[in-house]
């Protein structure tokens, strides 16, 4: 016990990292969306990997980078603590929320712009306010836009990740073909309260 405590004394400030980021690692995987949301009764997860267009290989690298690029933005001074959503599709990152100030729009801009492996970035950013009732209006209108695109025979099982910000509305993903994407716009664009659609999905070619 004594050599254990002597280890743990000398290699605190190890030891304190790793728990910071086990911790941020665990905050990731919340905000990732890897929790199973259950909207209308329906299990919804935002990437559904077995199904997804993409490789194996590219999902894991998308993952790698939208993780790097959310424990850097929470560890910055500028932008800890803000809700920023963070979504990668083959290596293109989109930056999805509402900031208080430009200072902030550029910083997490840059930060994103410097991990490896970023090919674009995707600049969703506006400066303002959300309220608590829009936030819970926001979070229904997502819900409501998952439920409608998991339960559609066209779109099933296809890797959508929908933001709602104030009423506006970021898809961001693949689809296998433009009837796909078109589908997704148009469910997207037919719930109650939306007042815009961001179109950021990507077509995969066969």
């Amino acid at each position: 016990m004594k050599y254990f405590n002597y280890l743990i004394g000398k290699n605190q400030g190890h030891f304190k990292k790793g728990i910071l980021y086990l911790c941020c690692f665990l905050i990731l995987l919340f905000l990732n969306g890897c929790m199973v949301v259950t909207a209308g009764g329906v299990a919804y997860h935002g990437y559904k990997v077995a199904t997804d267009p993409r490789s194996v290989g590219r999902q894991v690298d998308d993952a790698k980078i939208t993780a790097e690029i959310k424990l850097k933005l929470l560890g910055d001074p500028v932008t800890k603590s803000r809700k920023i959503d963070v979504d990668t599709v083959n290596g293109v990152v989109t930056l999805t929320g509402v900031v208080e100030n430009k200072a902030e729009i550029e910083r997490a801009v840059e930060i994103a712009s410097s991990v490896k492996g970023v090919k674009k970035v995707v600049n969703n950013l506006r400066v303002g306010q959300r309220s608590v009732s829009s936030y819970f209006k926001d979070k229904e209108i997502t819900l409501r836009i998952k439920s409608k695109l998991i339960q559609d025979p066209e779109l099933k099982a296809l890797s959508i990740d929908v933001d709602t910000v104030n009423g506006v509305v970021t898809l961001t993903g693949v689809v296998e073909n433009k009837m796909q994407k078109r589908r997704a716009l148009e469910i997207a664009t037919s719930v109650k309260g939306v007042k815009k659609v961001i179109d950021n999905l990507q077509i995969i070619s066969p």
